[in-house]
């Protein structure tokens, strides 16, 4: 079962059990103090209300570092880009202002730091599949201090040939949708190989795979409702078409649809 699905990277990684390979993980990507690492708190996902009826925002995973910073882990296999990153504003934006509550002080806020792990492509503008972002100011070249963070991570742009950091390991890692590609990782580096083997320990466990079963079913259902939403749209435009007396081939070429399908709803 691959990693990189929702419900398996959020049962695995923020298990107490696991600690060592979430902070091997979090290093292969931050940049943090060695302090930061020595304790690493698991914190509650939910997002608080800022206003009565506010909808309550449930994040990935929440962690707290030694020195209080918000670590954010979001993983979306697909991809929306525009949607996305107003999504990651938002809970960054949220994060924030959760730390001071009602009457609070301003010197209680901490960095608030973003990993987002995409399927696809997030980033279009570029190749890398690893990217930093922080307020900076273009003109005078310096970055605004003790901000927001942002680490985008895309499983898609990931190279072929291993590019020898710990991070490039750990992303194929949570890539991975075959034994052999983790025991293949595994076998150049010992950090993962640890984490190859409790993760086969954790899908083993019943409960486990159940839930993931259940997120599968889902995952198949709502792809059948999508597929269908897609055919009946391509179907009310092939039918318009015929009504304009564009030609069969034409309608064909517009739509995707085969030449009989399109003859169906000509003669229905």
């Amino acid at each position: 079962m691959p990693v990189k699905y929702e419900e398996l990277f959020n049962l695995f990684f923020p298990d107490e059990r696991n600690e060592e390979e979430l902070v091997g993980f979090l290093k292969s990507v931050l940049d943090l103090p060695e302090d930061d690492y020595h304790k690493i708190e698991i914190a509650d996902p939910h997002l608080l209300r800022e206003f009565v009826g506010d909808k309550m925002a449930i994040i990935d995973v929440k962690l707290r570092t030694a020195s209080g910073k918000i670590v954010h882990i979001e993983i979306q296999l697909k991809v929306v880009p525009e949607y996305l990153a107003k999504l990651i504003v938002l809970y960054g934006s949220k994060l924030v202002a959760e730390q001071i509550g009602s009457g609070g002080d301003n010197d209680a806020i901490k960095k608030v730091i973003s990993i987002i792990i995409t399927g696809e492509r997030f980033i279009k503008d570029s190749t890398e599949y690893h990217h930093c972002f922080i307020w900076y100011d273009v003109k005078a070249k310096v970055a605004f201090p003790d901000a927001v963070e942002y680490h985008t991570l895309e499983l898609s742009k990931l190279p072929k040939k291993a590019d020898g950091t710990e991070l490039y390991d750990w992303a194929k890692l949570i890539a991975a949708e075959s034994e052999e590609e983790m025991d293949e990782i595994a076998q150049r580096n010992p950090e993962v190989s640890k984490a190859v083997v409790k993760y086969r320990e954790f899908t083993a466990d019943e409960r486990v795979r159940a839930i993931h079963e259940q997120h599968e079913k889902a995952r198949r259902d709502q792809a059948a409702k999508e597929k269908h939403a897609r055919l009946k749209g391509l179907q009310d435009v092939a039918r318009k078409a015929i009504k304009m007396g564009i030609p069969i081939d034409d309608i064909v070429e517009l739509t995707g649809l085969t030449s009989e399908e399109v003859l169906n709803l000509q003669n229905p």
